[in-house]
């Protein structure tokens, strides 16, 4: 499964919610030597009750959109 995900870093609260055709995801950790990245996939594997290595960053590393991998077999068994 393939999500198109817009990251708001260094905001006062976590927080993921779905929006128009994506998703939105507020960190509280600052784009800065990958803590954002590292807390957005933290935050995601919570969300979707999943294991960290089951999501990757396919682009956007250092981008604000991001597009984001999950692994489909273990997104199905889990919902």
């Amino acid at each position: 499964m393939i999500l198109n995900i817009r990251v708001i870093p260094k905001s006062s609260r976590t927080k993921v919610q779905k929006e128009n055709g994506g998703w939105r995801v507020y960190l509280t950790k600052p784009a800065h030597q990958g803590l954002a990245n590292k807390q957005l996939i933290d935050l995601l594997a919570e969300y979707f009750n999943l294991k960290r290595y089951q999501i990757r960053i396919i682009k956007g590393e250092k981008s604000r959109n991001k597009i984001i991998e999950i692994n489909a077999k273990a997104f199905s068994a889990c919902k």
